[in-house]
Formats: C-alpha cells, sequence, structure tokens
C-alpha cells in the first residue's frame, strides 16, 4: 500500500501540515485527488473543514497559530484517515477521469460485465432529501486496468463489434429490399396472366354482337 509522504512547516503566521500524494493514490487523476479532500473533510469539525486544502499534489491544512489545540486534533484525524487513503472506493466520476471515459461507456461496461463493480454507495445530496445510489471500484483493481491498458482492449472490442452490427445490419437491408423487389415481380406477373374480360360470356354474345357474321 502507497504511503502518504508528511510534512510539517511552521509560519509567524500560520501553523501548516502538509500530506503529499504520489500518483498511486491518486492513479493520476485531479478528480481523485479532490474526492480524497472531500472524503477526509467530511471526518473534520465542520468549522474546520476548509481549512484543509489541495495545493499542488498534496492536502495541505492551514490554520492561525491562535488555533494550535484545533489544529492538533484535525491533525490527529488526518493522520489516521491517510492511513487508508489507498484503499477508498474509485466513484464514477474519478473512474471516467481516471480511464477518460465517458458516463455511457461506463455504464455500458458495467451493464456487459467487463467493468467489474466493488459494491454501490448511498448519498443524500446536499440540501435535498432525494438519496442517490451509484457503483463503486476497488481502486486496485482500476490501477490493474490501467496497467494492462485493458480500456485499449475494449475500446478496440466494441468497433470490431459495431463493425459487424453495420455489417449485419446491411445484409438485413439488402434482403429485405430483395424480398420486397421479389414480391412486386411476382404481383406484376400474376396481373398480366390473368385473362381479359370483354364481358362476351358465350358463343351466343358473339352472335349477338355480330361478331361471327
Amino acid at each position: 500500500m502507497a504511503k502518504a509522504k508528511t510534512k510539517t512547516k511552521l509560519t509567524v503566521e500560520d501553523l501548516i501540515r502538509e500530506w503529499r500524494l504520489d500518483a498511486s493514490v491518486t492513479l493520476g487523476s485531479a478528480v481523485r485527488l479532490r474526492g480524497i479532500l472531500l472524503e477526509i473533510r467530511a471526518r473534520l469539525p465542520r468549522p474546520i473543514r476548509k481549512d484543509l486544502d489541495i495545493e499542488a499534489s498534496a492536502l495541505v491544512l492551514r490554520m492561525p497559530k491562535e488555533e494550535a489545540q484545533a489544529f492538533a486534533g484535525a491533525v490527529e484525524i488526518i493522520e489516521v484517515a491517510m492511513r487508508g487513503v489507498a484503499d477508498l472506493p474509485v466513484i464514477p466520476r474519478e473512474i471516467e477521469d481516471i480511464l477518460s471515459i465517458s458516463a455511457s461507456l461506463r455504464h455500458k461496461w458495467l451493464k456487459d460485465g467487463r467493468l467489474k463493480s466493488a459494491g454501490t454507495r448511498t448519498v443524500r445530496l446536499r440540501g435535498r432529501a432525494r438519496k442517490i445510489t451509484f457503483h463503486v471500484f476497488d481502486p486496485h483493481y482500476v490501477e490493474d486496468l490501467l496497467d494492462r491498458d485493458q480500456v485499449a482492449t475494449w475500446r478496440e472490442q466494441d468497433k470490431i463489434a459495431a463493425t459487424e452490427s453495420r455489417r449485419h445490419a446491411a445484409a438485413r437491408a439488402a434482403h429485405k429490399r430483395l424480398t420486397k423487389k421479389a414480391a412486386a415481380e411476382a404481383s406484376d406477373k400474376d396481373a398480366s396472366a390473368s385473362p381479359i374480360n370483354t364481358g362476351l360470356k358465350n358463343w351466343d354474345d358473339f352472335d349477338l354482337d355480330g361478331l361471327l357474321r
């Protein structure tokens, strides 16, 4: 498990603590980095949550020196949270950024079983009563997808499948046109083979019309 590096720096004005995260934790994603920030902020007391922020590729806690006690308590909470940061589930917007895929592609690969879910999470939207449920993903599984360049393989599979689908659709359309044409030709042939109706039912009709004279 990748460990976050810690660094302490004090200035005359502020108390500062920094936790630098390497690419094995963020999976190279700024969206993932921000997701980690929000996850850890949620564990802090509400009044000081925004004192923890992102600077470059690090989480930085910055508080006035007058708040030394609150600062020490926050550092302790963050230190505990950072121990499991590499195992935090990857949420949808993060995996889309990490794998450079769209939401529709994520849904498609989830549905056909190529993208493996690690379970679901339900959250309440801020300021709303409604809850939403979404799939999350194991970060180590996502890292393995990156290492094997699995997304490129899946894209190629989709490209081949789309080509085959277009070929089958064209074949079905051609067959439909031929069937329709054959039916039309058969209908025309039947019409030309029908006897002409002269209105003369028997020889007496010919005689009445003077055709036998």
